[in-house]
């Protein structure tokens, strides 16, 4: 299995996890000239679990998905749509 399936397994797995719609979750992956954006669309009532207070989750998620991603040598960031 390639490490960016891995990567997109890893997200999915995060975002999922703290969820309680597990089933809207949407998550598209779009490259740039820096590496790898996931985007992530949620469920209204979900989008704050997945932030957390003041960013501590999302940032969380951010500093997995990074490290990840650095094993390649490559670079990925989260964002929430919404």
């Amino acid at each position: 299995m390639s490490s960016a399936a891995n990567m997109d397994e890893l997200v999915a797995f995060l975002v999922k996890s703290l969820v309680e719609h597990p089933d809207e979750v949407g998550i598209e992956k779009r490259s740039t000239g820096d590496g790898t954006v996931y985007e992530i669309s949620l469920h209204t009532d979900d989008v704050g679990k997945v932030i957390g207070r003041q960013g501590r989750v999302i940032k969380a998620i951010r500093t997995l998905v990074r490290a990840a991603a650095s094993v390649d040598g490559s670079d990925a960031t989260v964002e929430v749509i919404g």
